[in-house]
Order: C-alpha cells, then sequence, then structure tokens
C-alpha cells in the first residue's frame, strides 16, 4: 500500500480547540508573568527605587527584541532564500522516497514553517540573551581606571566593560550564522538543492552560494574571536601558581593567535570564492589549513615551548608574569602599600605584670562575650514571648558613652514567624495581628554579670542593656518597633486608620502603624493583585482590611539591598544599629568583577566560608576584583533603603552611578552618628587575609616556591566540623573577630577586625591581621608580621596547650557531665606588651532543649603559661603576676555603658566609701520597686523606678572612683603578698 503523502489533517474542531486550549495556557502564563511584574514594581515604588525598575526591565526588553530580531531574522532569511532558490523540479527518487513526503508536507504550511520556526527560534534567543543586561549597562556607561594593563597598554576599562560586551557581540553572531547555517542546509535538502542521490551528491548553485557565504562568515567570525582572544590571555588560569598571561601565553600562544587571525580572514576570503566558483577545493583546502594551523600553532607549539624551555627554567621564564600578577592583585583587592602597612613584631613571651598593667588600651577591652555562641542566651533571656526571636548569629558594634569606646553584643527582639504557637497561626494572627518585634538588646562585651562561681550557678551572663516599649536605656532608641528583621518572613498587614488598634503591641496595648513603609491595598485592584501572588482569598474578602491599609513584604534588610541594587554582590551579615534615636540595619554591598587583567581569581562563597554556622553563603562565583564601594542601610521601621557610596573613586561604582544616576548618595552625605557604626566588613576581609597569605610577598622567586607564604588557621574551637580525609585538616576556617584594640603607634583604642594566620601547612603564628573601623582610619589594613627564627604558638597549638594543661582537663570534665556539657567560645588572638595573648571564654550549658550557654571560665595564653580563672582579672593574675588583671572590667559593672533593668544590679561594695555604698543601696531599692510595679502592670512606678535606678547607677559610678576610707596600715614585716581582686 502506498503510505500517505503529507501529514494528517486535523478536522476544523480539533484546531479551534487546540487554538483555544494554547491560547488559555498562554494567558495564565502571561497573567502570571504580568502578576509578578506588578507586585514587583509597586515595592520598588515604596522604596523609592522606581528607576531601578524601568531601567533592568527596559535593558532586558532592548536586549529580548533585539537578539530575538537577529537570531530569528537570520533563521528566517536563510530559510526564505533556500525557498525562493529552490529547484523547480526535484526527480522523486522511488515511491518511498521521504523528503518528498516532508517537502510535500512543508510547503502545503510554507507560511506556518517560514514564520513559525524563525519566532521559535528567536523566542528562545531573546529569553536566554536578556538576563545579560548588567553586562550590556556597563559597556554603554563604561568609565576609565586610570590604570593601564602591563602588555598592551590598555585602560583596564576595555577589559572590564568593553572586552566581555564584544565576545557577547561575537557570540551572538556565532550562534546566528550557525543557525542560518543549518536551517539552510536543512531547507535545501527538503526543497532539492542539495541531493545525495548518485556519485557525491549534488548541489545546486543557489545552495552553494548561500552555504559557502555563510561559512565564510562564521570563519571570519573566528578570526575575530581569535584576536579578542589575545586581550583574554591576560586572565589566564594555565598555572595553578598565579593567573595572568604566562610566558607560554605571550610567547606562543599570543603570536599564534595574531597569525589564526590572519589565517581566518584568509579562509573566509576563500570560501568567498568559492560561492561563486564551481570548484569545491577551495574552501575544502581552506577549512583543512584553518584546522591544521589551529593544531598545530594553538596547541603542538606551546605545549612544545612549556614543555622544553619553561618547565626547566620556571622562576627565570614566569618572573615577568608573576611581578605583573602581584601588582594587578593588589590593586584590583585593595591591598596596595597605601592601604596595608606590614610591621615587624616581636612576639616575645616573657611580657612582665607591670608592661600588662600598663596596657590601658586592649586589656581593659578584651571581649569575652562569643556572639556565636550566645544567641540562644539572649533568647531565653530577653525573648518576653514565643513570637519574638533574636539571631542565629548575633552582632558586634561599638558605641561611645561618657567619652569611652566599648564593643557590644547587639540584637533587635524581632517578629519570628516561625515561632507562632500551633493556636496563633491562623491567618488574622499571622498577618495582621502579630506584626511587628520590639526592642534593642546590648551588652558589653568584656564583662558579664557577675562570676559564675563553684555550685552558684547564677553568673556568667550578659549585663543587658534593653530598649523597648517598656523600658529604656542609655541608647535612647524612639522607636523600637521592629517591622524589617532577618526572622521575619510572612507579609503583614497594617495601618488600618479611623478604626480601633489591632496590631499586638504589649499585653495592655494595641497598636496602628504609622511608617511610610508598604503598599496600598484598600483598592481593589491591588486587592485582588496580592491575593493572587499570594494565593489567599482572606486578602480579598476580609473586613479587617480597611481603605487605608497596607501590606508589607520583602521584609529582610539583606533581600531588601540585593532587590532594590541587584548590582551589588551584597555582605552576609547584616546587623543593627541605633543611629539618631532609630535602629537602623547596616548593609555592605560590594562591587566586583572577574576580569580585571593579571589579578588572582577567588572562589567567592568558598574564599568566605568559616566554622560559623547559620550564615548565608554568598554566591560562588569567581571574582578578581573586590571593593566595599556601598554601605546600605535599611530602617527597622520604615524599611526604607538607602545607599550612601563610601568608595566614590571605585570605577565600576561610577559605571554603575551612570547606569542609576541619583540613586546612591554621596560619602559627604554620610552622618557622622552613623558613620560612627559603620564596620568594616567580615566578607571583604576574609578574601583580603587569603590573598594577603600569599601576595605580602614581593619577590617572583619566593613567591613561585611558596616558602614564605601563610595560611588562614583552621578553627581549634569548633568541635562540630569535621575532618578533611584529603588533607587531615579541620574543614572550618578560624572566623575574624570584631574586637577594641590599641596597637602601637596607635593613640586610642578603637574598633577592629581582627584575624591570625600561621606558616603555610604549619601551627606556628607567621602574622596577625587588623582592619580599622574607626573613621579616621577606616580601611587601614595592619599586618604585624612575627619572626621567622622564632616559633610563637598559633591558634591550634594554644589550643592544645589548653587542654592539655591538668587544671584546664578537670574543670572541663567536671562541666562536661551528663547533666551539662562544655561550650567553646571564640580564640582571640591580640598583641599585648610586645607578645601575643590569647583569650578564650568557656560556656557551659545544661542538656536540655531549653538551655543556654553562661560563661564558667576564662582561659589566657601567653608565651608557654595558661591562666584558667572564672574572671579574665584572675587568669591574668594566673599568667603574669597579682594586679596584671588591675584594669579589667570587674564582672557585674556596666562595661563602659548604663546599668539597665535586665539583670538585678550586682555592685561590688567592699572597699567602697560610703557615698558608693549609700548608691548600691539604691540600686538595690530601685530594682526591686521596679520588679514589683512590672508584676502589677504599674506603668508609671516602672518609669520612675527605672529613672531611680539610672540615678542610682550614675552615682555609684561616680562616687566609686573616690578613693575608699583609709585605714591603718601593717607594719613592713607583715603587709601580706598581694592578690588579686575580689571577683576579677
Amino acid at each position: 500500500m502506498r503510505p500517505p503523502v503529507g501529514m494528517p489533517k486535523l478536522s476544523r474542531r480539533s484546531r479551534i480547540l487546540l487554538i483555544v486550549g494554547a491560547l488559555i495556557l498562554g494567558a495564565f502564563l502571561l497573567a502570571s508573568q504580568l502578576l509578578g511584574t506588578y507586585v514587583d514594581w509597586l515595592w520598588f515604588g515604596e522604596v523609592g527605587f522606581s528607576s531601578v525598575f524601568t531601567t533592568v526591565l527596559f535593558t532586558r526588553i532592548a536586549l529580548f527584541v533585539a537578539v530575538a530580531v537577529l537570531i530569528g531574522g537570520s533563521v528566517g532569511l536563510s530559510l526564505f532564500i533556500a525557498y525562493r532558490s529552490r529547484p523547480v523540479f526535484v526527480p522523486v527518487a522511488g515511491p518511498d522516497d521521504p523528503v518528498s513526503r516532508y517537502r510535500t508536507a512543508v510547503l502545503a504550511r510554507v507560511r506556518i514553517v517560514g514564520w513559525g520556526i524563525p519566532l521559535a527560534v528567536g523566542l528562545v534567543a531573546g529569553t536566554a540573551a536578556q538576563s545579560e543586561w548588567e553586562r550590556v549597562q556597563l559597556f554603554l556607561n563604561s568609565v576609565p581606571f586610570g590604570v593601564n594593563d602591563p602588555e598592551f597598554g590598555r585602560d583596564i576599562s576595555f577589559y572590564a566593560f568593553r572586552l566581555p560586551f564584544y565576545e557577547w557581540l561575537v557570540s551572538w553572531a556565532f550562534v546566528a550564522v550557525a543557525g542560518a547555517f543549518f536551517v539552510g542546509l536543512i531547507a535545501h535538502y527538503i526543497f532539492g538543492g542539495i541531493r545525495l542521490a548518485g556519485r557525491g551528491g549534488q548541489l545546486s548553485a543557489p545552495a552553494r552560494v548561500q552555504l559557502a557565504v555563510l561559512a565564510g562568515v562564521f570563519v571570519l567570525l573566528y578570526g575575530v574571536s581569535y584576536y579578542l582572544d589575545r586581550f583574554g590571555l591576560l586572565l589566564s588560569t594555565r598555572k595553578a601558581e598565579f593567573n595572568g598571561a604566562t610566558y607560554t601565553d605571550l610567547h606562543a600562544v599570543m603570536p599564534a593567535k595574531l597569525i589564526l587571525t590572519i589565517i581566518a580572514v584568509i579562509c573566509a576570503v576563500a570560501f568567498f570564492v568559492g560561492a561563486f566558483v564551481r570548484n569545491l577545493q577551495i574552501p575544502v583546502i581552506a577549512a583543512v589549513l584553518m584546522v591544521l594551523s589551529s593544531v598545530l600553532l594553538g596547541a603542538a607549539w606551546p605545549l612544545l615551548l612549556e614543555q622544553f624551555s619553561v618547565r626547566p627554567n620556571p622562576i627565570a621564564r614566569e618572573s615577568q608574569s608573576i611581578e605583573r600578577n602581584i601588582a594587578a592583585t593588589r590593586n584590583a583587592y585593595g591591598l596596595t602599600s597605601d592601604k596595608v602597612k606590614y610591621t615587624d613584631y616581636a612576639g616575645k613571651s616573657d611580657s612582665s605584670q607591670a608592661e600588662v598593667k600598663a596596657d590601658q588600651g586592649t586589656i581593659p577591652n578584651i571581649r569575652l562575650l562569643d556572639p556565636g555562641v550566645l544567641a540562644p542566651t539572649f533568647t531565653q533571656q530577653q525573648q518576653r514571648k514565643n513570637f519574638y526571636s533574636f539571631g542565629d548569629k548575633l552582632d558586634i558594634d561599638r558605641y561611645t558613652l561618657d567619652g569611652k569606646i566599648q564593643d557590644y553584643i547587639v540584637a533587635v527582639r524581632e517578629l519570628n514567624s516561625a515561632g507562632l504557637a500551633e493556636n496563633q497561626r491562623d491567618w488574622l494572627n499571622r498577618h495582621l495581628t502579630y506584626t511587628h518585634g520590639d526592642g534593642f538588646v546590648a551588652a558589653p562585651a568584656n564583662t558579664v554579670n557577675s562570676a559564675l562561681q563553684d555550685g552558684s550557678g547564677q553568673g556568667g551572663y550578659p549585663n543587658y542593656q534593653v530598649s523597648d516599649l517598656s523600658t529604656k536605656s542609655a541608647f535612647n532608641v524612639e522607636q523600637p518597633r521592629i517591622y524589617f528583621g532577618e526572622k521575619i518572613t510572612d507579609y503583614a498587614i497594617v495601618g488600618k486608620a479611623g478604626q480601633a488598634a489591632a496590631e499586638y503591641d504589649t499585653d495592655s496595648s494595641k497598636y496602628t502603624y504609622t511608617g511610610k513603609g508598604g503598599v496600598p491595598i484598600g483598592n481593589w485592584f491591588n486587592r485582588l493583585a496580592f491575593a493572587a501572588n499570594e494565593g489567599e482569598r482572606n486578602i480579598l474578602f476580609s473586613g479587617a482590611i480597611g481603605s487605608d491599609s497596607k501590606i508589607i513584604y520583602n521584609r529582610n534588610p539583606r533581600d531588601r539591598v540585593m532587590k532594590a541594587a541587584p548590582w551589588l554582590t551584597v555582605d552576609a551579615d547584616p546587623y543593627p544599629a541605633v543611629v539618631d534615636g532609630r535602629i537602623q540595619w547596616i548593609v555592605d554591598g560590594y562591587t566586583t568583577l572577574q576580569n580585571y587583567p593579571y589579578a588572582q581569581r577567588s572562589s567567592l562563597g568558598e574564599t568566605v566560608q568559616d566554622s560559623l554556622p547559620g550564615q548565608p553563603r554568598l554566591p560562588n562565583t569567581q571574582i578578581n576584583y573586590i571593593r566595599n564601594s556601598v554601605k546600605a542601610t535599611v530602617d527597622a521601621y520604615d524599611g526604607t533603603v538607602t545607599l550612601y557610596a563610601v568608595d566614590e573613586q571605585d570605577p565600576v561604582l561610577k559605571a554603575w552611578r551612570g547606569v542609576f544616576p541619583n540613586l546612591v548618595k554621596g560619602n559627604s552625605e554620610v552622618k557622622p552618628s552613623l558613620r560612627a557604626h559603620f564596620r568594616y566588613p567580615e566578607d571583604l576581609f576574609k578574601v583580603q587575609r587569603s590573598l594577603l597569605a600569599r601576595y605580602h610577598v614581593e619577590q617572583p622567586g619566593v613567591f613561585f616556591n611558596q616558602n614564605e607564604f601563610w595560611d588562614v588557621p583552621d578553627d581549634p574551637t569548633d568541635e562540630t566540623v569535621g575532618t578533611s580525609t584529603a588533607t587531615g585538616n579541620r574543614e572550618g576556617k578560624q572566623p575574624p573577630y570584631y574586637v577594641v584594640a590599641q596597637l602601637n603607634g596607635q593613640n586610642k583604642p578603637t574598633f577592629q577586625l581582627t584575624s591570625a594566620l600561621t606558616g603555610l601547612r604549619r601551627e606556628f603564628l607567621a602574622a596577625w591581621v587588623s582592619a580599622s573601623s574607626d573613621p579616621d582610619t577606616y580601611g587601614q589594613i595592619n599586618v604585624l608580621r612575627l619572626p621567622t627564627n622564632t616559633q610563637t604558638e598559633g591558634p591550634g597549638q594554644v589550643q592544645n596547650r589548653f587542654f592539655s594543661t591538668p587544671e584546664v582537663t578537670e574543670n572541663r570534665t567536671l562541666f562536661s557531665n551528663p547533666n551539662a556539657s562544655a561550650v567553646n567560645g571564640n580564640l582571640i588572638t591580640l598583641p599585648v606588651a610586645g607578645g601575643l595573648l590569647y583569650v578564650e571564654p568557656i560556656y557551659i550549658q545544661r542538656k536540655d532543649q531549653n538551655a543556654f550557654p553562661q560563661l564558667a571560665r576564662v582561659l589566657v595564653s601567653f608565651g608557654n603559661r595558661v591562666g584558667f580563672k572564672p574572671t579574665l582579672a584572675e587568669a591574668l593574675d594566673q599568667v603574669f603576676g597579682a594586679g596584671a588583671g588591675s584594669n579589667i572590667t570587674n564582672p557585674g559593672q556596666p562595661g563602659g555603658g548604663t546599668t539597665t533593668p535586665g539583670q538585678p544590679p550586682n555592685p561590688n561594695t567592699g572597699g567602697l566609701n560610703e557615698a558608693a555604698q549609700r548608691a548600691a543601696a539604691d540600686m538595690v531599692s530601685a530594682w526591686a520597686k521596679y520588679k514589683k510595679a512590672q508584676t502589677d502592670g504599674d506603668y508609671a512606678t516602672q518609669g520612675q523606678a527605672l529613672k531611680d535606678l539610672d540615678d542610682a547607677s550614675k552615682r555609684f559610678d561616680t562616687a566609686r572612683q573616690a578613693p575608699p576610707p583609709q585605714q591603718p596600715q601593717p607594719s613592713s614585716s607583715n603587709q601580706p603578698t598581694p592578690t588579686s581582686k575580689p571577683g576579677g
């Protein structure tokens, strides 16, 4: 039986059903896309970043259209030429010729095929291309770096902004030509211009011309690609030791690329000639020449040069490239000589008690509270309600109170959407009742409420300073309500004016949101849009939503900055700060590149990963340039996003400010009260310290041999991470630590981010790195280099020494029992008295799901001496001698802040004058009055008690500075041996 010719025909009814189904499916897909776009547009309007939305949208649309037209048009034109130039008569190779059936089917639907294929291909290509909007906008707004590359003498902006765009254009040109070629090839075959029957087949003249011209254009594009590849060699990763053009790249690959460019042009001309000459030998010879030259020049010659010239003399051959790599890497990562200061440090191990006691900048500010450990303690003692919570990792910031800088563990009492009880999780409670958190909580980082003595169980907790709706502190928080935070995941519907307040505020009061955050949801169109977007019909039908209601969404500070500034890489750790009475989330933003010539590439996500759990991970992208050019703030009450340019000289930031003008405020607009809370960002510091471990070396030979490289040590305190089977090392790197310290040459203590570095694959300390967060010296990196002829113990060795000390081992055994366990705090390294002091707090925690850590002991190491006591002062006395810890803030003292009702006052009255003792008694009395008023719900009395407590604590601080009453002195023969002060 003769097979049917062509494709089966559908009935009219079937065609109508298919068309209707396709239209309905398309409508659903389009409606979903438009709905998400509309919700995003409303959000960008709320935060005042509408220009970001429109610029990105129009750029994407323009790219979509341009590439769709380019690819779809080239395919369509190729189809059109093949169709118009088809042979009039095509022999049929028998009744079973499959080509004739396809030809008949195509010719029967020539309009559908002629328009459908280019349209489908164009849509796919346009969809893929529109995501490259950043590359195009940087090209259009490129600015010079003012620095030229060492090989071609071109400004770095060529590699950063223009070369990626040229490569992108060439790649899409390849796709267009290749698509046109293969579509034309298939079309000529179907239409009969190419026939495989007979000896060697047959090729019509129109088919030969069209395919040869397309092949020639393809080869010509290869020539352009070869030419651009010469510049890309400056980003070579051929060598594991360094990045950038190697000796082989410069002396073999680069000349080969130039020669291949010329050969490609010659071969393209050969294809063009072959299109009009009935001799296919010319294009074939050109193709063979192209392949052979690519193999010989592009692969064989570089391999031979590398094998017989470079490998026998690597240092001599690669010295120039290594020098370029060192200089470029320092420039690209902000590690130039004006930003990094190297100092040789003695690292002695025999400092005296007098030297330690004389330290007035570092010793009194040694941090004992670990923000990575104490989150459960904050939660249990300051949570107040089950639907409140603190972050999984607390933050550290500094405040200057009464003229004294003090670092604090800080956190905000956020609404925890996941913390609602089962009977609180109905839609009304989740979205209209429990809408916000309450309060800012801080604790001085260098002290606790009291020392945890054996068996007491009450000490070792932070001295909380709370600012919330019912409690005030020296931080003067005017608006303690938290509507935007890291733990809040649900949207909230707020602000129904003219009716009774509905939002939970305190047990005895409700609240109505009055901030400018949120999108109006009073009109029916927006209610319908958000009901569809959230899949929640209650938004549409609830009577609790009024004409003045607003919906608050995208409430995570980091997410808000990422969405408002999609061109930034955002730091993983936002932190809260009280600025002019308001709680602001501060978020660091980075500008990055991956094509800075000769600079070393870093894997961002892997480089910043350390032993701290629960941190959001940065994208694991490859970068070789980074700047902390932008500081962003997010108001915790109204969600306002503000961007500040803190590095206005950054060319990448300049380019982005050209794309989005007037969105990033200038550095001069940063208020001093805000600048005082800028921290040197952890993620940037982690990237820089990993590079400093290698790029402190200046000599190419030493760099190549790697014998003076350093390492970021593993975290010896983290007993939860595993050990790598490949290296035998612990997998968690030691994180950097924020401390208040005063280095040699500094005239005051400053807030710094610090890290220890060890020798390459060694445990001995090689250097100590610090980055300043002080406004006057912000960003200055100090590197203390230890002598190579001595061996100073590193963090891992000190930890081993700690736990091999009999006293420590015995006490840890007592702490770790069936009912409790010991928890290691952060092991901080500090330069003190010409040596390195290690301090590690030890916490205990009951083995219970509601248990929380409390400071039990303090470990101190200096040289080969170990101190292990309930207080830091006692531990220092044990290491250096009595009196060494006299500058330490005693447990129970506020550590530079003001005593607040987080814990009962615990002044040490021994040896104080009468005024201080009276003030202490008044503090205890005021505290008892406050607690009774709190129980009775008497807010007026609570306020007065807090005022009395504050007045008494100030009188106590003033009075205790006065000398105590003089006591009769014993004769010299009977004078006792000096001992440490009571309680440290």
